[in-house]
């Protein structure tokens, strides 16, 4: 049988440094939150009540929106943060923000047992298993073998 014939051959697989799988998988997170925030606008009465004045956690106040703002710049920034920081640096930030939104997304999930927010209920459960997997990739960052040298 020729050695060469495509049965024979396997896909080759590219290790994906990790500043690129944490930088992904906080992309991920990102487009689970903006997902479940642009369907939420679907849910009865929902539009109504941020006319009213009311996001899902209380009133709405200009210091209410920019808490909900500076909390949801963490993750956009630990796209860029995830690629650019050293190493130890890099490794702390990402268990330290994975923990924190794993939590928050815990609460939430918690809270979205409504019929008409089971999707974000899912989006929730979704950012959970992603943060969850930063944690753990950051927490196994690989050792860096001391005969290698950096380029």
């Amino acid at each position: 049988m020729n050695s060469n014939h495509p049965k024979n051959q396997q896909l080759e697989h590219f290790k994906v440094n990790i500043k690129i799988r944490l930088a992904f998988l906080w992309t991920a997170v990102m487009f689970c939150y903006v997902y479940g925030d642009f369907f939420s606008l679907f849910v009865p009465g929902r539009i109504k009540n941020l006319m009213d004045g009311h996001s899902g956690v209380g009133q709405t106040t200009p210091y209410a929106l920019l808490g909900f703002a500076l909390m949801m710049s963490i993750p956009a920034l630990m796209i860029f943060l995830s690629v650019s920081l050293k190493a130890k640096a890099n490794k702390i930030a990402n268990i330290v923000a994975g923990l924190l939104f794993s939590l928050i997304m815990a609460l939430i999930l918690a809270t979205s047992l409504d019929k008409w927010m089971l999707f974000y209920g899912y989006l929730a459960l979704l950012e959970i298993i992603l943060t969850a997997i930063i944690v753990c990739l950051a927490i196994t960052w690989p050792k860096q073998n001391r005969n290698s040298y950096e380029y």
